[in-house]
């Protein structure tokens, strides 16, 4: 049943991540203490990709480490949660990439690895690369309508360097993909835009989002005490009936309107009652996988695009490393899948993150050193398929290549983030566009998370604060 004015008594929030608590959050602060909240999750903790464990002690992130400040979502959320007073921004510290046997600072003029000149890569590329970098202005560009390839295009205006060396490196951290496989108007809109509004070239394009000064504003932030301290907030603040470890199996729309979920891997004949909840409406903040199947009968377009998206995973691997370890002086450094170590293997990870460089709070005399190994790229299942041990060995085994550090750690946790991140290939937009249409005359469902408009914290909360408005009827 509705309440006045027609809003929901009840509604059920399918996924516990943070697209979905923010939707929670969002329902609470709309609909006031009376109403019902319910929150299901097929994980034994919320959170979802952000996941905060104890690492020798203190408090660390093993999904997500840290929101974008320039999207002005995660932070406000963070805000309204009381977090102002633990929030923090990086240091001065800068990042540093591997290229031709040798670790490099990461190159300034540059929008995800795209160069704004030559000059502004010229450490990083052979004099080959760097001639293709100064030819790409004097080859007029004009965008088609319809999604591309961005490593097609980048390849083609830029040759391979650009995107092996610095496209790859960085995608690869958001995306766990390499260009190849991704679109360029769903991962990088706004060079698009800058095309689109008549940007002659690529290098021009860039250029023209390239300040010409660095801003004092930090671009990133995260939360002292990791940012479970988040998730924990939110659950609170939602005041959310939490049920974990319970997958949503079925979904069904009554006869009056509203939803029928069905609870639990299977079915079962001693107790089917406490496997279903009924709401008035629903938030679905799931991966693809998930929503497609849970689609299939109530929104089957949608169900049909979500079917068609792929999923990355991959793995994080945190090292504590005793006090007084030297490390290098760069908050990390982005390895490429074409470079290779001394013996002529491929690097297991494909970027570390010096954590006690790159976040004051970490440091302190005394204290051990934080790093994040990060493994695991899109197509590539084969490097995640070794134990626990073994993916620490080798994670060890390329930090000391690459910065010559063999200390034994004093602990370590290995977070697997299986089918963790969705990929925004060529047409993605057309897919989403798809999905809203889809869901759009379907009264009392809304739709969230990463798959949609973006995977970092930000569009998250996003994508979960508009699908709680949508259920409420704003």
């Amino acid at each position: 049943m509705t309440g006045e004015g027609g809003r929901p008594r009840h509604v059920v929030v399918v996924g516990a991540g943070v697209a979905g608590l923010s939707a929670a959050w969002r329902l609470r602060a709309e609909l006031g203490p009376e109403a019902r909240i319910t929150v299901c999750d097929a994980a034994s903790v919320p959170g979802g990709k952000l996941r905060t464990v104890d690492l020798a002690g203190v408090p660390f992130d093993v999904g997500a480490e840290a929101v974008l400040t320039r999207r002005p979502e995660g932070i406000q959320l963070m805000r309204e949660a009381g977090l102002d007073a633990a929030l923090v921004h990086p240091t001065s510290a800068s990042g540093s990439v591997r290229a031709f046997g040798r670790t490099l600072p990461l190159p300034r003029g540059t929008v995800m690895g795209i160069p704004s000149s030559a000059e502004a890569v010229a450490d990083v590329l052979s004099p080959e690369g760097l001639r293709a970098v100064a030819g790409e202005p004097n080859t007029p560009l004009r965008l088609p309508h319809h999604d591309v390839s961005l490593g097609g295009l980048l390849r083609e205006r830029f040759g391979d360097e650009v995107v092996d060396r610095l496209v790859d490196p960085l995608l690869g951290g958001v995306y766990a993909g390499g260009a190849d496989g991704l679109g360029l108007r769903a991962t990088l809109p706004a060079v698009a835009a800058a095309l689109d509004a008549g940007a002659s070239s690529l290098t021009e394009a860039v250029a023209g989002m390239v300040p010409a000064t660095p801003s004092a504003e930090p671009v990133f932030a995260t939360l002292r005490g990791g940012l479970g301290v988040l998730i924990d907030r939110l659950v609170e603040g939602s005041g959310a009936d939490l049920r974990l470890g319970q997958p949503v199996r079925e979904l069904h729309r009554r006869p009056d309107g509203g939803w029928l979920l069905r609870l639990g891997a299977a079915a079962t004949a001693h107790a089917p009652a406490e496997a279903d909840v009924e709401a008035d409406a629903m938030v679905l903040a799931v991966p693809p996988p998930s929503a497609s199947r849970l689609l299939a009968a109530v929104a089957p377009d949608a169900a049909a695009a979500y079917g068609e998206m792929e999923l990355a995973s991959m793995a994080v691997v945190a090292l504590a490393l005793p006090p007084g370890t030297e490390l290098p002086p760069t908050s990390g450094v982005l390895i490429g899948e074409r470079e290779r170590r001394s013996d002529g293997e491929p690097f297991t990870a494909k970027a570390f993150t010096f954590s006690a460089t790159k976040w004051a709070h970490y440091g302190g005399e005394g204290r051990p050193l934080l790093i994040r190994g990060s493994v695991g790229r899109f197509g590539e299942p084969r490097t995640l398929q070794v134990s626990d041990d073994e993916l620490v060995a080798r994670v060890r085994s390329d930090l000391a290549e690459l910065t010559g550090v063999v200390a034994e750690p004093v602990d370590t946790h290995v977070m697997r983030w299986g089918g963790g991140l969705p990929q925004y290939a060529v047409g993605h937009a057309d897919r989403v566009a798809r999905i809203e249409r889809a869901v759009e005359p379907v009264e009392g469902l809304a739709v969230a998370g990463a798959a949609l408009h973006g995977v970092g914290i930000p569009a998250c909360v996003a994508t979960g604060t508009a699908a709680a408005l949508r259920v409420v009827g704003r």
